[in-house]
């Protein structure tokens, strides 16, 4: 289906053709025949109004099997029609620019289709009509104007092999190809694969050209995420429908402050801030855990038995947390999902502590952990592994909201592939011209939804990984080896990423592998076994063509701060600052630098950066946020930190760092689900 010049009726058939199946077009096949006459001298002679009523009736009559059924340009305008024939099989939307539609409907002479009756314009009816084809569409095929029919139908039937011939999801360690992959919302609802590994799409990263990605440049975010998600996510997994409107939901301008959603802003020279951090808890995880409980409500309701409940078990270094919490309390109160997170009590900002556990909601519960992310982390793996606490458990069942959860993960590609579109539409770059991306690294997760974007055909030269003092990551993406065992954590003013087991780094090395699960579970199974492995030469090539690296000093991220304020007025919160001096080592690349939290979250740390003169000592939370949205417009406070010190403290558990204890409280809080 499409709009008329769209090329229906001629891709029909040809994929008919090589498909071996009938050719079946509804103007010449069905509604000629039955009318008598043509289908111009029907409207002609009812009127737009009653034409479609006869429509709707001959094309309800549809009874056809093993078909290429080429409709109408009108066929979708008539909902009961559409819905009835839609139980016979798929529908492929040819999603052709209006400039196509318009130069073909020139060439065709045609100078009047259903709508026009009312002086709009063929334009305006067009862009009427594509509305109506977003509601039924399951396969969306873009159409460029200077595609021929072969390289049309050539789509159409890439597309069919693969709805047909999914390739799903597999763990990185699930040696056996033999064996079953998993839907998109299996990964969602398992969180973790059975056998340790994270679960990953099969085959090859979606492909986009530059044709395709120029169709993205004018579109707002919800528009692009929703084509950016479609060809990751099965249409029976997800509907493009469902999508839509869990897209809109998420991203709604009430959740997200601000004109213009992850906006791109200049910095200084050829460096802009992507500013993901407008949303409700004031950090990039927004984008994704928006998003992800709608997802995970929809995988429970599809795929759970009714007196089965869930517990997100969740460690934060910072952000994860307050995020997780938000999500699943707007998100995913209509399912019976409890939320636990595990935060290091003495490893995140007094902010980033308060917001945590100050968050309302029904079924979450907050534990501060006397340890680092690094053995939070490791304890929520651990449980995900206990056969002795899953059978406790029994019709509880476990989940993750961390990106090791690949629900969790996949969204945050999309502002990323949306801040190059950004630069394209705002004419800071050409399409095609390529970028670096600087993304401040913990866990590896937000680098590595920018590894997929590059994947998907977006130009970005280099993936630059920005580490602290924590510069485990540095030191493996330049020489290969993976040593956590050698390193001690550093209590920085960058906590997020003061990380040493990069969870994400596996999902990275399976690609890097082409897919070699026996290798990656060596890796694994040396770094549990020696705490270190070494890649070899091949992979260690991929790792140096795709990657650049660098790590700043408390003085560096400090420098970086004070530097950028007093040149600009602009302050940047500690991981962006790292990701900004760490960019600055990196030549003179038109660079997208990933802000990925208010300043405001860190302000305890910051106003003594920028007024060393300045006493905070004796603030309390609120005072501090009221004093740093003083300081500067940009960027502006956000207003939901600004709500959340009105706020009390309601979680104020604080535990050992003890594996046992931790099991105790999970089963103690999956008892009151």
């Amino acid at each position: 289906m499409g709009n008329p010049g769209s090329g229906k009726t001629t891709t029909g058939k040809i994929v008919a053709q090589v498909l071996g199946k009938r050719s079946f077009d509804i103007d010449d096949d069905l509604l000629t025949p039955v009318w008598g006459t043509s289908v111009a001298n029907k409207l002609s002679d009812l009127g737009e109004e009653r034409f479609l009523e006869e429509e709707g009736q001959v094309l309800s009559t549809l009874d056809v099997q093993d078909t290429i059924v080429s409709l109408s340009g009108s066929n979708p305008l008539v909902y009961n029609a559409m819905a009835k024939i839609g139980e016979q099989g798929i529908f492929i939307y040819l999603d052709a620019t209006n400039e196509t539609i318009l130069n073909r409907q020139k060439a065709m002479k045609v100078d009047r289709i259903v709508g026009m009756a009312s002086g709009a314009t063929l334009e305006d009816v067009i862009n009427s009509r594509r509305r109506c084809y977003e509601d039924w569409y399951d396969i969306r095929v873009l159409v460029h104007p200077n595609d021929t029919k072969q390289e049309i139908a050539e789509k159409v039937l890439n597309a069919i092999d693969k709805f047909q011939h999914d390739p799903g999801h597999r763990s990185t360690r699930q040696v056996d190809k033999g064996l079953n992959t998993v839907t998109f919302l299996e990964t969602v609802l398992q969180g973790i694969a059975p056998d340790g590994g994270l679960y990953v799409r099969g085959g090859l990263r979606p492909q986009l050209t530059l044709e395709d990605i120029s169709r993205l440049v004018n579109l707002n975010y919800r528009e692009r995420a929703l084509r950016l998600l479609e060809p990751w996510i099965h249409p029976l997994d997800i509907s493009p429908q469902e999508l839509r409107d869990y897209i809109n939901d998420s991203y709604s301008d009430r959740m997200f402050e601000g004109p213009d959603l992850a906006p791109v802003v200049h910095l200084k020279e050829k460096q802009y801030i992507q500013e993901l951090f407008h949303g409700p808890t004031a950090s990039f995880k927004d984008w994704a855990l928006q998003l992800m409980p709608k997802f995970f409500t929809r995988a429970v309701k599809e795929l759970s038995q009714n007196n089965v409940k869930y517990l997100i078990l969740t460690a934060t270094s910072g952000d994860t947390g307050s995020a997780t919490l938000d999500g699943f309390s707007r998100h995913a109160a209509d399912v019976n999902v409890g939320v636990m997170v595990l935060y290091p009590f003495g490893n995140i900002s007094d902010i980033q502590r308060w917001q945590t556990t100050s968050i309302e909601g029904k079924n979450i519960h907050v534990v501060g952990v006397k340890g680092d992310f690094d053995f939070c982390q490791q304890a929520v793996k651990k449980i995900f592994r206990d056969s002795k606490l899953i059978e406790t458990l029994d019709l509880c069942k476990l989940s993750a909201a961390n990106s090791i959860n690949w629900g969790r993960l996949l969204p945050q590609t999309l502002y990323h592939a949306s801040a190059y579109l950004n630069l394209v539409r705002d004419c800071k770059i050409s399409l095609g011209d390529h970028v670096d991306y600087c993304v401040p690294t913990g866990n590896f997760g937000n680098i590595l939804s920018a590894f997929y974007v590059k994947e998907m055909g977006f130009p970005i030269r280099k993936l630059i990984c920005a580490s602290n003092e924590n510069n485990i990551l540095m030191e493996f993406l330049q020489t290969g080896i993976y040593r956590p065992s050698a390193f001690t954590l550093k209590k920085t003013i960058s906590p997020s990423i003061d990380i040493i087991q990069s969870s994400n780094l596996e999902r990275l090395l399976y690609h890097l592998s082409e897919e070699d699960s026996h290798m990656i579970s060596n890796f694994y199974s040396n770094l549990t076994n020696t705490g270190a492995f070494k890649v070899n030469n091949r992979m260690k090539e991929k790792l140096s063509a795709l990657f650049a690296t660098g790590y700043a000093t408390e003085s560096n991220t400090k420098c970086s701060i004070s530097n950028i304020f007093k040149e600009t007025g602009y302050l940047m919160d500690p991981h962006t600052a790292v990701a900004q001096y760490v960019a600055s080592q990196h030549g003179d690349m038109t660079t997208v630098i990933s802000g990925t939290a208010h300043h405001g979250k860190f302000c305890d740390n910051i106003l003594p950066i920028i007024d060393p003169s300045g006493d905070i000592s004796s603030l309390s939370v609120k005072d501090l946020i009221s004093r740093a949205s003083k300081v500067t417009t940009r960027p502006h406070m956000n207003t939901f930190l600004q709500s959340m010190v009105q706020k009390n403290v309601l979680h104020k558990d604080v535990v050992p760092a003890d594996y046992n204890e931790i099991v105790d409280i999970v089963v103690n809080f999956a008892k009151k689900l």
